[in-house]
């Protein structure tokens, strides 16, 4: 199956991966055929990209580290324990916290045993689900990002397992946060920003008396928008200020906020988002953890078509553990002229050939 923009899905293509609707139901199924409704209801819910069946892809296969039926589950729960808590009043919220914690860090366990189950590197599928509220999926992917970097990173179970709730609850005091604030799709003027700021200290107040978990999540919350080099917020804390477990947390958060859907922007790839994170390497974010990230999570997911600096055109046909940015491809074009027989190698063997461009806009012509 192959990745394209949802700009060139066109009637006749055939659905190659299931869209699933926050209640855990099949939105669009596998091996529809596409319709035009179908595509303008694809524009309406701010579906990028979608995965279809082509002959250039045929037998190439995208799993996910946690499936399907395991998300669906866990971001139904982070659902659930979130919503108990809005509907409090705010000194009543941390009470209802503890109550909801063993649910959370039940689901962590159980995201942390898929990972260490796992021998691949961390595939998540944005586009694959569709949420109304984007806390909570985005609560459910820092974590899986968080503890594959931790992973990574060589974090003992029960370090991962803190990091895991960490991330959980990482942005808790959002929901104190104005909902016309919280979800504006315009830019937040200065005043609503300073406000929206104020989930760092919300999250710490919310957690910190917490009976049932470690005063360390209620400083992930707390932490995790610092920078090391003094830049971040709440307190403009540096390098050795900031918890580790922060540090980790706070990679994942902007790698997801990047890669993400939102009202107001369109996602970028991962390899984007890596690229961003590299780029404040050292500056603001640990080196240490932006190499981790790079190490753990797919740069380019299999399906999605590649311009190399040869001249070719390839689609991603399997990942490289050893080197997530050199995945194995399939060519299927030499010179703009598509070839009868296609082939397969690794760019990890090649290290001269190079990725110019990601191509979702691809249109095989006859």
């Amino acid at each position: 199956m192959r990745l394209i923009s949802i700009d060139v899905l066109r009637e006749g293509m055939v659905v190659g991966r299931t869209i699933w609707n926050e209640a855990g139901h099949p939105l669009l199924q596998k091996n529809v055929v596409v319709s035009d409704p179908i595509i303008n209801r694809l524009r309406q819910l701010n579906i990028q990209y979608l995965y279809i069946e082509d002959t250039i892809s045929q037998g190439i296969q995208i799993e996910e580290t946690v499936q399907p039926a395991v998300r669906n589950k866990a971001v139904h729960s982070i659902t659930q324990s979130f919503e108990s808590i809005k509907k409090v009043k705010h000194n009543q919220a941390s009470y209802v916290l503890d109550q909801q914690s063993k649910a959370i860090c039940n689901i962590v366990e159980g995201l942390l045993d898929a990972i260490l189950n796992s021998d691949e590197i961390l595939t998540i599928l944005t586009d694959a689900y569709i949420y109304d509220e984007y806390l909570y999926h985005h609560s459910f992917q820092v974590t899986m990002y968080s503890i594959a970097i931790a992973k990574e990173m060589g974090y003992s179970y029960d370090d991962l397992r803190l990091i895991g709730i960490g991330a959980m609850l990482h942005d808790i005091g959002k929901l104190l946060i104005p909902p016309e604030i919280l979800k504006k799709p315009d830019q937040l003027t200065n005043e609503e920003y300073d406000e929206m700021k104020l989930h760092t200290r919300y999250g710490f107040d919310l957690l910190r008396n917490l009976h049932s978990v470690s005063l360390l999540v209620a400083h992930c919350a707390f932490q995790h928008h610092e920078r090391i080099d003094g830049s971040g917020y709440p307190r403009g804390l540096v390098d050795f200020e900031i918890h580790p477990f922060a540090k980790i947390i706070g990679v994942a958060d902007v790698f997801d906020a990047v890669t993400s859907n939102r009202v107001y922007r369109d996602k970028l790839f991962p390899s984007q988002g890596i690229a961003i994170l590299e780029a404040g390497s050292g500056t603001l974010y640990d080196a240490r953890v932006v190499a981790a990230l790079k190490n753990s999570v797919v740069h380019y997911p299999n399906g999605t078509v590649l311009v190399l600096s040869d001249n070719r055109r390839a689609v991603v046909s399997k990942q490289n553990d050893v080197d997530p940015s050199r995945p194995l491809v399939r060519v299927f074009e030499e010179d703009d002229n598509i070839i009868n027989t296609t082939y397969e190698f690794s760019l990890f063997d090649y290290p001269n050939i190079t990725i110019e461009k990601i191509e979702t806009d691809y249109v095989i012509t006859e």
